[in-house]
């Protein structure tokens, strides 16, 4: 499989770390196709054995502000968490799920440069790597339950594997942002570093991983994520599901309503 570029998802070398730079300006929204596309970048990386580690990156500032289901992406025409009206988020996000799945599959480490927003379904592209370098300036938010329905991208196993089951319902149930000094605190980010320094310091620590042995190291990592990629893709089957049934509530319009508008949803239970 070729490795090439695009726009909005370019791949750079330095020595043994690669890096995979999602560029949709202005906030990042991911989809379908991009998710294709990383997958695809990330299978080629794995294939290629002087590749050691990788380094996941935003080249827009914001690292993603959520999954766009309305083919706006690129065009960045979509509002909060990446739609622009519920009808826009309420489309089957199967195609989009069954892409962001395939990104568990891959096997090399995965640093995460996050600054700006990684809000939704940025949030679960932050949480797919291995770890995570931000900064104050950041914002974690699993705003789900916020806009009136269950949280995807297998973020039902992967946020509670990193902060535990407390914690993860707390930013479910809630949907609060929270800093990167938080993010760091509670154990979703590994490391706090200033706003211009987290692609350079994400950089170093691929290289540090890239120092050791590769094979020692990727046999480490399937170890230590043995089963996680089925059981990732297990929760997301249920989500979806469940997912499907609440964006036909009107709880669900309502949520994205008052986030379009800035204002605190009146959820109804129905």
């Amino acid at each position: 499989m070729a490795l090439a570029s695009s726009p909005d998802l370019s791949v750079t070398r330095d020595q043994h770390v690669a890096r995979i730079e999602l560029s949709r300006p202005p906030h990042n929204f991911v989809d379908a196709d991009l998710m294709r596309r990383l997958a695809e970048a990330l299978f080629c990386l794995d294939e290629d054995e002087s590749c050691r580690a990788i380094v996941l990156a935003s080249g827009v500032g914001t690292f993603c502000a959520g999954a766009d289901f309305s083919g706006t992406a690129q065009a960045g025409a979509s509002g909060a968490s990446g739609a622009s009206s519920a009808s826009d988020v309420s489309r089957d996000p199967s195609a989009f799920y069954e892409q962001a799945m395939k990104l568990y599959r891959s096997r090399k480490p995965i640093v995460a440069a996050v600054e700006g927003a990684a809000i939704g379904a940025g949030l679960g592209l932050a949480l797919l790597a291995d770890f995570r370098v931000t900064c104050r300036a950041a914002r974690f938010s699993a705003n789900f339950n916020r806009l009136g329905f269950h949280p995807g991208f297998g973020m039902s196993v992967t946020l509670p594997r990193l902060v535990g089951e407390q914690q993860a319902a707390l930013l479910f149930y809630t949907g609060r942002r929270i800093d990167g000094a938080e993010a760091v605190r509670i154990g979703l980010a590994d490391a706090l570093v200033d706003q211009g320094e987290v692609l350079s310091r994400a950089t170093a620590l691929a290289h540090e991983i890239a120092a050791s042995a590769p094979l020692a190291v990727e046999s480490t990592r399937e170890t230590l994520r043995l089963g996680l990629a089925e059981r990732v893709v297990a929760a997301n089957r249920r989500e979806l599901e469940i997912q499907r049934v609440q964006f036909a509530t009107a709880d669900f319009r309502e949520g994205v309503a008052a986030m379009a508008e800035r204002r605190a949803p009146l959820f109804q239970r129905r």
